[in-house]
């Protein structure tokens, strides 16, 4: 008996020792890269070679010469703009969606959950050609509205379905209960659903704001126009190796800037992320 207590003890000891040696070499690959951005963005030359995570003589002159030599504030007010429009428009667009799908039933329901799931299986950048099809024949190449219907409809197919299962989750006799009393289909909508539905629309409201502020490839496809751009496509002119002028340093100071405000929301809404991905569990019909 002494001896099975021994080895439980001893395995479950290896077993932890194996999940924290895990997580250290995890940290370093992800920490490591960060420290050298950052360390990066405090050094005094404008090159990457020969520049440790640390450097020695630290300045912010890559940070006053991002924002005094570029047009980094308005690609940063770009990309602001479009998410959180982006944001805003999805959640009212996907909530919407998943009201009707979850509450009532229709002609073409199955057929249209169906349709929902299958095209969360494409990813948003294989219609890029699309994309800029439409934006040429509209007149909406270099226009970041363009981009917020773009974001907003290739999200649809995994938002509404999350969605969808949170409001399964949700009793119907809330609403026949309101519409007893007189209430309409969107007073419904407004009054009752989501106010019990915060959780999952916060979680849409956050990856929505998140998607277009990181994206490169879409932008790439529809804004070539410096005073449309966003900080993506301006960082990435700014190391182009077929330009004249690249800085390196100042490139790393404006991905820390950029990254400041998702670190910010991540860490506010983190409760809210993990309330999301779990009312939103159920996807059942």
């Amino acid at each position: 008996m002494i001896k099975n207590n021994k080895l439980a003890i001893a395995s479950k000891v290896l077993k932890q020792s194996l999940i924290y040696f895990v997580l250290i070499i995890v940290a370093i690959i992800v920490v490591y890269p960060l420290l050298w951005i950052i360390g990066t963005s405090f050094n005094p030359t404008n090159s990457i070679s020969r520049i440790s995570p640390i450097p020695e003589n630290a300045t912010l002159a890559n940070y006053t010469r991002l924002l005094r030599d570029t047009e980094y504030i308005r690609w940063f007010i770009n990309t602001g703009y479009v998410a959180v429009i982006t944001s805003v428009c999805a959640v009212f667009v996907h909530t919407l969606t998943a009201f009707i799908f979850a509450r009532f039933n229709f002609k073409g329901r199955k057929a249209g959950l169906l349709c929902v799931m299958l095209l969360q299986v494409f990813p948003a950048f294989m219609a890029v050609t699309a994309y800029y099809m439409i934006a040429l024949t509209f007149n909406m190449l270099n226009n970041l509205n363009m981009l917020v219907i773009i974001y907003v409809a290739t999200t649809i197919p995994i938002n509404v379905w999350l969605i969808k299962g949170n409001l399964m989750n949700l009793p119907k006799s809330f609403d026949e209960a309101a519409y007893i009393d007189g209430a309409t289909k969107l007073q419904v909508f407004f009054k009752i659903i989501l106010p019990l539905s915060a959780p999952i629309i916060s979680f849409v409201a956050l990856i929505s704001f998140m998607m277009p502020w990181m994206d490169y490839m879409i932008p790439r496809f529809l804004i070539n126009r410096a005073g449309t751009m966003t900080v993506a496509l301006g960082l990435y002119e700014m190391v182009r190796l077929q330009t004249m002028y690249y800085d390196f340093t100042a490139f790393c100071a404006g991905a820390v800037i950029i990254a400041i405000p998702i670190a910010i929301i991540y860490m506010i809404g983190q409760k809210y992320l993990i309330a999301g991905f779990a009312s939103g569990a159920n996807k059942g019909e």
